[in-house]
């Protein structure tokens, strides 16, 4: 199952074939809290279970908020009572709010997995994800598996990441390559496994998805001062 953790609410949308689903907050929003699971809860490609929380009407009311109210909401339907291989929650990057780190700080997610590339804001974000698992984890279980390196093209980008994810005690589990099989396939409505599942892009995301299911490696991450990270940033050529 996924539940897409975005007020943009877009983490399923290719996993349901396009379809723009309706969010947990907009249900709640036009027909009360008397809703059914199947109201929200949409089966998609390979039997995927996808659920969004959405968020407010722009400008008004916090996000974050969304996330905890529509985790709740799941809990009380009992969707996390069926029988799920996993669930992933696709969080926003962002672990200043507390409600979008609700699946961290409580205890939803066991497993951390930071998506990044080789550019200096990306890897600035993650480095300050790092900060807020490292205090989630001092009260429960929650570890970071690794970084995912979702290519820019950056030069040197899969040394950069791997130096990075080294200094904060980490891997980086995997480094997905830039490529076109992408957006043909988001055209299409589609992942690129649905689409095109004979693109060599479409084996990168199963050898993904096998490392991340017999990873073993977790880790209390030890985010880096600013300093060190420019340093790192600039042993790479990224800063001159």
């Amino acid at each position: 199952m996924i539940v897409g953790c975005d007020p943009k609410a877009d983490s399923t949308r290719l996993v349901l074939g396009g379809l723009v689903q309706k969010t947990v907050l907009d249900t709640l929003r036009e027909e009360g809290e008397d809703i059914k699971l199947d109201a929200v809860l949409k089966e998609g490609y390979g039997d995927i279970k996808g659920v969004e929380s959405g968020g407010p009407e722009p400008g008004v009311g916090c996000a974050g908020r969304g996330i905890i109210t529509s985790i709740g909401l799941l809990e009380q339907l009992g969707a996390y009572e069926e029988d799920l291989d996993y669930v992933f929650y696709d969080v926003l990057g962002d672990v200043v709010c507390g409600g979008f780190a609700m699946p961290i700080r409580e205890g939803k997610a066991k497993e951390i997995y930071i998506v990044c590339s080789g550019e200096m804001m990306a890897l600035y974000a993650a480095n300050n994800i790092c900060k807020g698992i490292s205090k989630y984890a001092q009260r429960g279980g929650v570890r970071l598996g690794g970084l995912i390196c979702n290519s820019r093209k950056v030069e040197g980008e899969a040394e950069l990441v791997a130096a990075v994810a080294k200094e904060i005690g980490t891997q980086m589990i995997h480094f997905v390559p830039r490529d076109n099989a992408v957006t043909r396939a988001e055209i299409n409505k589609k992942t690129v496994i649905d689409f095109s599942p004979e693109e060599k892009q479409a084996d990168e995301y199963r050898t993904l998805a096998q490392k991340i299911d017999e990873n073993d490696m977790f880790v209390v991450p030890k985010p880096m001062k600013i300093e060190r990270l420019e340093k790192i940033l600039q042993e790479h050529g990224i800063m001159s």
